[in-house]
């Protein structure tokens, strides 16, 4: 059943599952997708022990933004982690385990690196996710400019207009191209696809990719946080970074020399056969990591 609270921002949808005395763990999802993320994953943590939480993202499902007049609709890594620390306060949660890829491990980093007196351990999927924004317009290797595509056509009105029009065409692509060896089913994507019928789906989605090439103005409220991220701050949670072999984004090369932004224990597994969707193509690696910590 879906679950609905306040925060200060938006009115944060979430699935809860697990014994409510459990330790407590937060499943985060990323782009293009959703809480369906974690299927493989929530009940075999929820059956052992834990209580869990898997919140949808500002822009997808049934999360909404409490005020109508919000400018601009951020998709920020500050907002992410922001929205993350605000439910965490809201579900007036213990410390908690935070697991996520994608946004959802942009956000869990932000998090365990602002307040880290809120995070007892994290699996961060690709590694350090933190973005450094002051040096995005760097050209990277050809082919990761290639990987990227998307993100420069998101930067320009056509691409904006193409995810308005064409979102559930342009996410389903993606998938394919990310996780080449997953073969997902219609009714699995389209699961996952009502999400991006939320009416901030676009605007969310073209602020993020904006934003971390400098293309666009951040929330003033956030800039502290972004002031802070810019300096990379170092996760002190024990953490484990797991990583598809086949990530079409990410490929695990970039999570390499991740350890050197983690001061506490840490370990980093590259999982075969698995690419940018890593909890649904492997869950049981996603289950072994969290019950680990």
């Amino acid at each position: 059943m879906i679950r609905t609270i306040q925060t200060a921002t938006v009115d944060a949808a979430y699935l809860e599952s697990g014994p409510t005395d459990g330790p407590p763990v937060i499943l985060l999802h990323g782009w293009p997708s959703d809480v369906h993320d974690w299927d493989g994953v929530a009940p075999r943590l929820a059956a052992a022990g834990l209580h869990v939480f898997v919140p949808y993202l500002r822009g997808f499902g049934p999360t909404r933004f409490r005020d109508a007049t919000t400018n601009p609709r951020s998709g920020q890594q500050a907002a992410l982690g922001a929205d993350l620390r605000a439910l965490i306060d809201a579900l007036r949660l213990p410390r908690v385990l935070l697991a996520g890829y994608d946004w959802g491990g942009r956000a869990a980093c932000v998090c365990a690196a602002l307040w880290p007196e809120v995070v007892r351990g994290l699996v961060s999927i690709t590694g350090y996710n933190i973005q450094q924004i002051a040096e995005s317009n760097r050209p990277g290797s050809p082919e990761k400019e290639h990987r990227l595509w998307y993100q420069w056509y998101l930067n320009t009105e056509r691409g904006r207009a193409g995810l308005r029009d064409n979102r559930r065409e342009i996410c389903r692509l993606l998938w394919t191209l990310w996780s080449p060896s997953w073969r997902f089913d219609d009714a699995t994507f389209e699961a996952t696809a009502a999400s991006f019928e939320n009416p901030d789906f676009a605007e969310v989605s073209v602020h993020s990719y904006r934003h971390r090439y400098g293309n666009a103005p951040g929330d003033p409220a956030l800039e502290y946080f972004e002031v802070r991220l810019a300096e990379q701050p170092p996760i002190a949670a024990p953490t484990i970074v797991l990583h598809g072999a086949e990530d079409g984004v990410y490929p695990p090369q970039e999570s390499a020399q991740a350890h050197a932004h983690f001061t506490g224990s840490y370990e980093r597994r590259v999982v075969p056969v698995a690419g940018h969707f890593l909890p649904r193509e492997a869950p049981e690696e996603v289950v072994s990591a969290l019950l680990r910590l």
